[in-house]
């Protein structure tokens, strides 16, 4: 699988970043998708958070006929429960921890570094996040499932994280009864969860942007 690079977002007028948001596109885009998100979060100027924004790589998805486009990993069909090629998805998950640690070498607390992921990409968030052995700031899990729910090896220094999942009530893509179950089983393990239903189809919405921005600076204050 290769790694074809990330967007970095680094804070305004040169200001060192001392935290790190990380967002994970869907399946068929890249990171530029979520760039205009990040201006419109309306962060407070001051806020010194770099985003990063990594690009999946190109692999053929065998619900879309085997068509090569830009995914973290195959699905092998559209069920409810969709089965998913898990080594690709744990390898994608690895590769994103690898850039979190790349960015704890570069003097952010882990404390301070967010996981965030849309559809494919919230199902990656959710595996790098809850089986990462450093404790993290927080996942938000948007219109998306937990892929490796009956999987994966919990880390114990991230069994308090604090995990906001957002879902459209419309969404035709990922069913919102998949984003539910993701956070009722967060839920049942004992972490903070937290749910917001948005009137939307398999998108990203106005007020739920807002939300966003509230819950990234609530989570990132000093």
């Amino acid at each position: 699988m290769s790694e074809p690079g990330e967007l970095i977002i680094d804070p305004q007028g040169g200001t060192p970043a001392d935290a790190c948001v990380f967002i994970l596109h869907g399946l068929g885009a890249d990171g530029r998708d979520f760039e205009p998100l990040v201006p419109a979060l309306s962060l407070p100027r001051d806020a010194s958070v770099r985003f990063i924004l990594p690009h999946a790589p190109r692999l053929p998805v065998t619900i879309n006929g085997g068509m090569v486009m830009p995914a973290w990993y195959d699905i092998k069909e559209m069920s409810l429960d969709r089965r998913v090629d898990e080594p690709q998805l744990i390898a994608s998950a690895e590769r994103i921890q690898g850039l979190v640690r790349e960015q704890i070498g570069h003097g952010i607390d882990s404390r301070r570094i967010i996981l965030a992921g849309f559809s494919q990409g919230g199902a990656v968030a959710y595996q790098a996040a809850l089986s990462f052995e450093q404790p993290l700031g927080g996942l938000l899990a948007l219109s998306t499932y937990f892929a490796t729910a009956d999987s994966i090896a919990l880390a114990e220094a991230n069994r308090e994280l604090p995990i906001e999942v957002h879902h459209g009530s419309f969404d035709p893509v990922v069913p919102e009864a998949l984003g539910k179950a993701g956070f009722e089983t967060v839920k049942r393990l004992g972490y903070p969860a937290h749910y917001r239903q948005y009137p939307m189809a398999h998108a990203v919405c106005p007020q739920q942007v807002a939300d966003i921005g509230h819950w990234l600076g609530q989570r990132l204050a000093r």
